[in-house]
């Protein structure tokens, strides 16, 4: 994937600011450079909107994250989504939402991939708990997470079970 260009170009004087509201004109070029990126990236890229946000979320890279698992650097585009919440390879993720997409949690503690389901139409989703406080979350399952982790998180009821196995008899 091509390097997206999101400098937002500072301009010295604009023409009629006395009818704009000078805190909007940051807001309106970080929206034209996300325009440009995406427009940059082509058919397959993120969305104009999605760049928008990364750019407002002051601790965003743009390139990706860095797994506080593991450490394996995740891209952001790839497996068919914009919108990368769990790294492939371990599956962890990070408490970073009290509602999902709001980036509002101040717990921000690693989330233990802890099971898997299945949705309606079959799609499969990780669940996670948070290491420190304990909240429980569903995220989606991409096309490059690692399929072994993710059938030893469905066996794992299985190979353990809450119960024994034996029937005893009264």
């Amino acid at each position: 994937m091509p390097d997206l260009d999101l400098r937002i170009p500072l301009k010295k004087s604009h023409k009629n600011t006395s009818r704009r509201q000078s805190s909007d004109l940051p807001d309106r070029r970080a929206r034209k450079a996300a325009t440009r990126a995406a427009r940059q990236a082509g058919p397959g890229g993120p969305s104009a909107e999605t760049l928008y946000r990364r750019l407002q979320d002051p601790g965003a890279r743009l390139d990706g994250f860095t797994c506080g698992n593991c450490g394996v650097a995740v891209p952001w585009e790839g497996a068919g989504s914009a919108h990368r919440n769990h790294c492939p390879r371990c599956l962890y993720s990070r408490h970073l939402d009290d509602e999902p997409g709001d980036r509002a949690s101040e717990c921000l503690a690693l989330m233990e991939p802890v099971a898997v389901w299945v949705r309606k139409g079959g799609e499969w989703a990780v669940i996670h708990r948070c290491r420190e406080c304990g909240v429980l979350s569903s995220n989606r399952v991409a096309a490059d997470d690692n399929v072994p982790l993710l059938v030893s998180l469905a066996m794992r009821p299985i190979a353990s079970p809450p119960f024994p196995l034996t029937h005893e008899e009264p």
